[in-house]
């Protein structure tokens, strides 16, 4: 069942997304070359905390922590280590919850690790534009279908393969709700978008094929070729007109400067 949600509803998950925008920026503080991955999720989860919410991820259906740390070829759900370290030339996924007033804030962001190769850089920067490519297509009237072409087209035709297996989703006072939010589609296919739907819609793009391989952990996924992967997300509101997004990457920007992708 999708569930429509009131301004007043809408305006809760406005907090709780910007929590997560803004601990996103307090990881983007410290990613660096040496940075282990369980350092982030230790800085995540106070910063959750402190700032009144509950880190969502923690335990959801079994998770054993706060953020999920994908580097390199991994696709999404990368488990925190304090073993795995960044290093100069990685790509670090980070996909971030947040849990306040009753309702979940989603959002993922794809930094740079120190120097990284340009073609990779080029693949970042197209994954976020498709995610805004996305994003114009969710108004009401239109249909979930045209939010999945408008990603898939902008990412294929320049070279890159689109995530089949992993997808976006409603969010509320649920993590995942309905519907699904595919990252490719048909135009005019799908549910229509209705005023009151919030959904994340999060592209997860590779470098090469678009197959996955499920790692023995139960959670991480990652290339099959072990080509990079990019991965942005952004929580939305259906509205009459644009969209409106609950989340936010200013504050990593802010932080990030010129060397934002």
């Amino acid at each position: 069942m999708i569930f429509l949600k009131s301004d007043e509803e809408i305006e809760l998950l406005r907090i709780s997304n910007q929590i997560v925008a803004k601990t996103l920026a307090e990881l983007a503080k410290i990613i660096a070359p040496g940075v282990s991955t369980m350092q982030l999720d230790k800085i995540a989860d106070e910063f959750i905390r402190d700032h009144g919410a509950v880190p969502n991820f923690l335990n959801y259906g079994g998770y054993p922590n706060s953020i999920c740390a994908s580097v390199n070829e991994q696709v999404v759900h990368g488990i925190p280590s304090d073993k795995v370290f960044l290093e100069d030339g990685d790509i670090i996924s980070v996909d971030c919850g947040a849990l306040i007033n009753g309702f979940h804030g989603d959002s993922a962001y794809t930094f740079c690790v120190g120097d990284v190769k340009q073609e990779v850089k080029d693949l970042l920067r197209t994954t976020k534009e498709s995610l805004y490519k996305g994003i114009e297509q969710a108004e009401e009237g239109r249909r979930l279908g045209d939010i999945g072409n408008a990603i898939q087209r902008h990412c294929e035709d320049r070279g890159y393969s689109v995530v089949r297996e992993m997808i976006g989703h409603g969010v509320g006072r649920k993590l995942h709700e309905a519907p699904e939010v595919p990252n490719y589609g048909r135009k005019g296919n799908g549910i229509m978008l209705k005023s009151g739907m919030t959904i994340a819609i999060e592209p997860m793009i590779n470098l090469g094929s678009r197959h996955l391989v499920f790692e023995k952990d139960g959670w991480t996924t990652r290339t099959l070729d072990r080509k990079p992967s990019a991965h942005f997300e952004h929580s939305v509101a259906i509205r009459r007109g644009k969209a409106d997004i609950l989340s936010s990457f200013e504050y990593i920007e802010q932080v990030l400067g010129n060397k934002a992708i």
